[in-house]
Order: structure tokens, then C-alpha cells, then sequence
């Protein structure tokens, strides 16, 4: 039976059940009665179609079907109450401030403050003290809070916090205008207070990432340290911390590179300028260097007005205060390295970390005044004399110098090159080389030393041959006769030092050599020290296969120079603090290497080596000792001297390149400095030596750098003398004495009762002008050739020097020790 009324809505058909429409009946979940439900519209279609009151239900039916409800809007229902929504709330901030106190409370101030905010540079210094060399790492110098004027204290305050002296630590404004800026996508930032700057610049753990979490610790610091110090305290490391551009660090770097002063002698004016550089101190620099001086005005101009606000009265003269009067320092970025200063600085910090245990982050961090032994002119004009003499030979030619003061080891001069930032090895202290007929006076002091005199005679034979060595020759196979050893050291005959070697023994020629500091750079950098050169060259070392620096040669004759004594050479005079609390002081050990008298008697038997022998351009006109040196073909080539005030030793070879990967990839320190003056590229690899242009050799070309550089180092010094010749020891001829020739006497008058003029060595023309021969006895010269034949007097320590003896070549000094 249909459960549905008919269509026309009348008496139901047969079978069908009467529908009792006063009483609302159940159907699902649908009300179901005589009327429309109250509120509800009116179905659409018809009686017995979808939605009518005889068709089945539609969707909006079922959906519609349920218990009755209130007359609420249906959006109403699923708001929260007032109450829930308060609740929620306070849950919600004492939550909030809940993390914030368990945050705040967790967050202790950091112990360790970092390292790179309280460093401070060290300035290293010539040895006046004064004229700085270059000033490594951060620049920046500590002050007091007592030494820094009020006026800019308070500039730096107008700038940048001018609540300071009132606030907690923090600035509330700024601090919401930080949150409204992250919360709207803006940059993380906000109007960091003093003490907020000073915690992230000065303490470790805090960072500057750009970071909410940051940002909040920063701030729970900055609460903290307001509450446990004083303003004052906070102010001074803030001071001392903050970059201001320049490479200065705090406000005493920052006085002295902007206006060549310190802090404390700041004016109103110049203390604003830098205050206002605080906020973006990278972007002025950048500005200012295209000229663009806008932007450093236009925060001049705010911090006066700030001045103003802070104190009316002490600073209301300056409020038409203008930027175009302030007159800053010159600046120009240069490399510290550059030049000769490089070379300097590292064979300083070499020595500083060796001897003093001062490593290149320490002398960058802990605030040092090191003096050294440089002398700033004699530097420069080493450097002058040296590209002057060599300029016309291009730059494969090098010359190395160095200068020693014999009595304290201190390295006056040295010359290793033009630019170490173009060439990094320091030849002078680097480079070694065969030391050819230099090394000489250590066999002449080890023969002494044995109890041995100058007087001695050995044979000067064309080629003698020694055991287990090659055969040794004398320049040019010349042969001498029998000589004694001053004769033989003027005019540098191999042969004989080979014998002298031979007779004293190598054990006793490498002690002295050794004791006065020679041959350790070969040692230290190839392992081929004196004792490696003796076994390899044997008896050959006595004239020179062992290999040494410039500046082992100029110490290694303070032997002579020094009485005997040897002091190592260094470059370091002192090490303070900028307070002046002592560091490090100068190592001044010094040894006795030989016998005054021995010494004297070396230094006489080197004197003639000036003045009758192969070093005759050595003359300055004054006391000069020394000796030549050449090796085979002329690569290496040397002359070594000294005044009883200093010792120079002037080197000079030839390299050529012979391959193009010499370039090495350069490491950097974490201050974005080269390690080029810690680790040398190995251009050994690269380049390959070659003679030496026009058969340079130790007499000619060294000899006359050694004479300028020393003229010039003794330019307005007192005139002092060697010791006279002691005659210490006796003789051991190894070979006979020759007998004196017994010279004829003639009769000074003629046949016809006249004087001869030119028996006593004035001639007389047919004009009667006397004409002066080569009588008196100048003195036996020595090697000749390129050394001193038909040179003028006045270069052989004013003396005539008469011709080479028979059979003498005229060659240039040379080792003759083939590899």
C-alpha cells in the first residue's frame, strides 16, 4: 500500500492508509505535517514531482532534516563564547611570558669575549723607534674610558642611542619597530641600542646572523649586562669595538686615520664626523673614495643637531657648524706588503715566531711595538745603488745585499728585491749560493788558528791535485812561485788554500766556518751545510763549492771585524706593549770564534786584497778589508767586506726561466692576507742560472755595489782603524822561501861624472820634464784580468800597481771547481 496521498490530495484509494495530517508524523529524519515548517520557503515543482509534497525528497530535504534549531544565524553556531576566547587568551600570553622568562633566565652573559674585539695590530718599526715600517692586523688601540672626551662620548651617543644613559639596555620603540619589520616581511632590523651593538661585537655566542632567535638573545644580553654594569664600562668597549671605516677599530684607530691625531685631542666637529661613520661605515668609505661626500654630511649634520638636544648650552656654538671645514688625512690603501717593507716584515716575523715564539695571529692581535735593526735610508739606498748598477742588465740579473754591524749582529741594510709582492723570495736571507773565493778567509783563520803565521810559504803551482778531489787550477793556470800567505790571499791562488786546507784538515776549516754562522741557511732549507759540501766537494770547499747566504757572509765576517767574536745576525731590537710592559728583548749571545791576534792578523792579510789585489773598487778611502769571489763561468759572483763598523757582503747571479708553471695558488690568513711571507712559492723550480753577462766577477761589478753602498753607509761616521798585524804564530812553509834576487847596483853617476836620474827613478826627457817610471814597491797584485790589471790607481787604494808576473793570465777570478 502506497504510503504517499493520492495526487489530487482527496480520500485515499482503496488499500491505501488515511494520512492524518493535524499530527506531524516521522519520516527519516524530515518533519512531516499540514504546513509549511515556520521560516522555511516554499518547494518549487509539483505535487507528486521532486520536492512536491507527493514526490520522493530532494537533497536539500535530507540535508535540511534533523531536530529543530534555534532562530541563530548558522555561522553563529561555531564561534567560540566570549569566555572561551578570554580564557584562551590569558592562557596564551602568561604562556608567552612564560617562554620569555624561561628564556631570559636561561640565557646567562657569555664568559668569553671574543678575541677579534679586543685585538689590537702591531706596528713594526726601523730602529729609530719611530718611523713605522707597516702596521699588521686589526688597527685599533685600547683607551680608557678616562681618555676619551666627553664631547665624544657624546657625539657617538647622538648618533646612536640617545636614551643610552636612561634606557634598560634596550630601546621599546625600536624594538617594536624591529617586530613590525619581520612581521610585515621587511629586512630583520631595528635600532640597536649601545649595549646591544657592544654585546654582539664584544661577546662570544651571540653572533650577527640575520635571525629572530638572534635577535632575542641579544636582547635578553643586553637586560642583563645593563643590570650587572656600569654605563661607563659598557660605553668604553663599545668604543674601543666599533669599526668606524679605514680599517680602524675604535675611536683612538679611528682619530689617528682620519685626522692624524688621538682621541683625546678630537674637536667637537672632527668627534661628530666619526660618530656619524658608525652606522654604515663600509658604504661612507665607498662614497667618499668616488668623492661622493653627501652621505657623511648629511649624518654630520645630524649628530651636531643630536648634540644639541643632549646638551643646549655645551654645544650650542657648534650648531652651524660646517662639514666642508673638517680637514681629514690623506688615505690610500696600500698593500703592507708591497715594496721593500714585505721583505722586512718577513724575515721579522720569521725571526719574531723562531726566537720569540710569537706567532703571525699573536702579532696581529696582542698590540706589539717591535723594533728592528733596519735603518730606513740605508735601506732605500741600498735599493737605489742596486738598480742603478744592474738596470742595463734586465731583471735576470740579481744582486743581493746585506750589512751587518760586526760588534751586535744587527742587520742594518739588506737589498733581496724591488717588490715582494712581485718576487716573494728574500734573496739576501733565502738564496743560497757557491761562495766561490769569499769563503777563503775561514781556511786562512782555521791555519792561523793551528798556531800557523802569515809568514808561511807554500807553493802557488798552476794545478795541484788534492786527495779525493778534482784537480784544482788557479785562474787563467797561472803559477806563482813560492808565496807567503798574504801575498796568496791579495791574489786569491786556489792552489794554495787547497793545500792549506789539506795541512789543517777539513774538520777544522768547517769548525770556524760553522762557528760564524755559515752555511746554516743551506743546511735548514736542502740539508747541504758545510759538512754536506766537504763530503761531496771534499778539499774544493777550501775555495769556495759550499753554498751561503748574503747575510751569513756579512755576520760570518764579524770575526775579523770583531776581534774574533761572532753574535748571530737578527733584525729584532725590542718587543713592548704599547703601554711598554716588555715582551721581548734583543738576543745579543755572542761567541769567540778565533784569537784576537788570529783575527788581527786575517784582517791584515784581507787588507791587502783592497790594497794590492783583486778588490781594489773597494776602496772608500778609509781602513777596508775584504775579498772577491767567482765561481765557474761567472755564475755566482761576490764581494764581502767590512770596516771595523760594518760588514757587507754584495752577491750576484743570473736565472733565467725555463719553464711556465712557476705560478703557485696563494693560501690566505683569516685576516684575507696572502701566506706569501710565511710559505715562498718555490721558484727554484722554474728557473735555471746561467752565467753571468760579460764575465761579471767578484772585482768588477759586486765590488763597485759594495763600494757605494758602503761610502754611503759611512758617509759623516768616524774614521776608525784595524788593529795592527799581531804576527801571532810561526812558519810552516811547505815550501821553500825563495832567496832574495840580489839587485845590481849601478853607479848613479856616468862615465862623464853625471847624475842618472833614472837610477833613483826619475827620468828626465829631452824637455827635462821628469817623467816617473814604475819604481817603489806598490805591492804584488793579484789575479788580474777582470779583477784589477791596468785599472787606475786611484782604485787600488792609491797605489801603482805593477804588471802581472810572467806567465799570468788575464782572467777573472774563478774557483775553477767544475760541478
Amino acid at each position: 500500500m502506497s504510503a504517499y496521498p493520492p495526487p489530487d490530495g482527496g480520500a485515499p484509494t482503496q488499500g491505501q492508509r488515511p494520512v492524518d495530517r493535524g499530527a506531524p508524523t516521522q519520516v527519516g529524519s524530515a518533519v512531516q505535517g499540514g504546513g509549511r515548517a515556520p521560516g522555511r520557503r516554499a518547494r518549487s515543482g509539483g505535487p507528486g514531482g521532486p520536492g512536491g509534497s507527493g514526490g520522493p525528497p530532494t537533497r536539500r530535504d535530507r540535508d535540511d532534516e534533523g531536530p529543530p534549531k534555534s532562530g541563530k544565524p548558522r555561522w553563529r553556531r561555531f564561534l567560540p563564547s566570549w569566555k572561551i576566547v578570554m580564557a584562551g587568551g590569558v592562557i596564551l600570553v602568561a604562556g608567552l611570558f612564560g617562554m620569555i622568562a624561561v628564556g631570559y633566565a636561561n640565557t646567562p652573559v657569555p664568559e668569553n669575549y671574543k678575541e677579534s674585539a679586543t685585538a689590537q695590530g702591531s706596528v713594526i718599526y726601523y730602529n729609530d723607534g719611530k718611523t713605522p715600517i707597516a702596521e699588521l692586523g686589526e688597527k685599533r688601540r685600547i683607551v680608557s674610558i678616562k681618555d676619551i672626551p666627553k664631547h665624544l662620548q657624546d657625539a657617538v651617543i647622538a648618533a646612536e642611542n640617545r636614551e643610552f644613559w636612561e634606557d634598560s639596555g634596550i630601546s621599546f620603540s625600536g624594538l617594536a619597530r624591529s617586530v613590525w619589520m619581520t612581521a610585515t616581511g621587511q629586512q630583520i632590523q631595528g635600532a640597536s641600542t649601545i649595549t646591544q651593538q657592544m654585546a654582539r661585537g664584544y661577546y662570544e655566542g651571540i653572533g650577527t646572523e640575520v635571525s629572530p632567535s638572534r635577535k632575542i638573545k641579544e636582547i635578553f644580553v643586553a637586560v642583563k649586562l645593563n643590570k650587572s654594569k656600569p654605563k661607563e664600562w659598557i660605553l668604553e668597549q663599545y668604543l674601543n669595538t666599533i669599526y668606524f671605516g679605514r680599517g680602524a677599530s675604535g675611536v683612538e684607530a679611528a682619530a689617528k686615520a682620519y685626522f692624524g691625531t688621538s682621541a683625546k685631542k678630537l674637536t667637537v666637529p672632527q668627534a661628530a664626523y666619526l660618530a656619524g661613520r658608525i652606522q654604515n661605515p663600509s658604504r661612507f668609505d665607498e662614497a667618499e673614495a668616488k668623492g661622493n661626500m653627501a652621505l657623511t654630511k648629511e649624518r654630520f649634520d645630524y649628530v651636531i643637531g643630536g648634540l644639541q638636544t643632549i646638551d643646549p648650552a655645551k654645544y650650542g656654538e657648534f650648531k652651524d657648524a660646517k662639514f666642508e671645514d673638517l680637514k681629514f688625512r690623506s688615505y690610500k690603501t696600500t698593500e703592507a706588503y708591497a715594496g721593500l717593507k714585505g721583505y722586512m716584515l718577513n724575515i721579522v716575523e720569521r725571526e719574531l715566531e723562531s726566537k720569540y715564539g710569537i706567532s703571525e695571529e699573536a702579532l696581529r692581535s696582542r698590540g706589539l711595538k717591535v723594533v728592528t735593526t733596519f735603518d730606513e735610508k740605508l735601506m732605500k739606498e741600498a735599493k737605489r745603488i742596486v738598480d742603478a748598477r744592474t738596470r742595463v742588465y734586465g731583471p735576470t740579473v740579481h744582486a743581493t745585499v746585506a750589512s751587518v754591524n760586526p760588534k751586535n749582529g744587527r742587520v742594518v741594510a739588506f737589498f733581496s728585491g724591488d717588490d715582494y709582492t712581485k718576487n716573494y723570495t728574500n734573496r739576501a736571507f733565502d738564496t743560497v749560493k757557491q761562495a766561490a773565493s769569499a769563503f777563503k778567509p775561514y781556511v786562512l783563520a782555521a791555519w792561523l788558528e793551528q798556531g800557523w803565521s802569515l809568514d808561511s810559504y807554500i807553493e802557488g803551482m798552476k794545478t795541484y791535485k788534492a786527495p779525493g778531489t778534482k784537480d784544482i787550477s788557479n785562474a787563467g793556470h797561472s803559477a806563482y812561485g813560492s808565496i807567503n800567505l798574504a801575498t796568496a790571499t791579495a791574489k786569491s791562488v786556489n792552489t794554495v788554500f787547497v793545500q792549506m786546507g789539506e795541512k789543517v784538515g777539513m774538520d777544522k776549516v768547517a769548525e770556524i766556518a760553522k762557528s760564524a754562522g755559515v752555511g746554516e741557511r743551506a743546511e735548514a732549507s736542502q740539508g747541504k751545510g758545510i759538512d754536506w759540501a766537504i763530503g761531496e766537494h771534499n778539499y774544493a770547499v777550501t775555495i769556495g763549492s759550499a753554498s751561503v747566504t748574503a747575510v751569513e757572509q756579512a755576520a760570518g765576517y764579524s770575526i775579523f771585524a770583531n776581534a774574533g767574536k761572532y753574535t748571530p745576525w737578527h733584525t729584532v731590537v725590542s718587543i713592548t706593549t704599547f703601554d711598554g710592559t716588555k715582551v721581548g728583548e734583543e738576543i745579543k749571545a755572542s761567541r769567540t770564534v778565533l784569537t784576537e791576534g788570529v783575527a788581527a792578523d786575517a784582517t791584515y792579510a784581507l787588507q791587502q786584497v783592497v790594497k794590492a789585489g783583486t778588490g781594489g773598487a773597494a776602496n772608500i778611502g778609509r781602513p777596508v778589508a775584504g775579498k772577491t769571489g767567482t765561481n765557474n763561468e761567472s755564475k755566482d759572483a761576490w764581494f764581502v767586506g767590512f770596516t771595523p763598523q760594518l760588514s757587507t757582503a754584495v752577491g750576484m747571479y743570473k736565472e733565467l726561466p725555463f719553464s711556465t708553471d712557476c705560478k703557485k695558488e696563494l693560501k690566505y690568513d683569516k685576516y684575507g692576507n696572502p701566506l706569501i711571507h710565511r710559505k715562498n712559492p718555490k721558484y727554484e723550480v722554474c728557473w735555471k742560472e746561467v752565467p753571468l753577462p760579460g764575465a761579471i766577477g767578484g772585482g768588477g761589478l759586486p765590488t763597485q755595489i759594495w763600494h757605494d753602498v758602503m761610502a754611503a753607509a759611512m758617509d759623516g761616521r768616524k774614521v776608525e782603524d784595524f788593529p795592527a798585524k799581531a804576527g801571532t804564530g810561526v812558519p810552516n812553509n811547505l815550501a821553500p822561501k825563495p832567496e832574495p834576487k840580489p839587485e845590481k847596483t849601478e853607479d848613479p853617476f856616468g862615465d862623464d861624472g853625471s847624475m842618472d836620474n833614472c837610477v833613483l827613478g826619475i827620468c828626465t826627457e829631452d824637455d827635462g820634464v821628469p817623467e816617473y817610471g814604475e819604481g817603489g814597491d806598490g805591492g804584488e797584485f793579484g789575479e788580474g784580468g777582470g779583477d784589477a790589471t791596468n785599472e787606475d790607481p786611484s782604485t787600488m787604494g792609491g797605489q801603482t800597481v805593477p804588471s802581472p808576473p810572467a806567465g799570468a793570465a788575464s782572467v777573472p777570478e774563478s774557483t775553477r771547481e767544475d760541478e
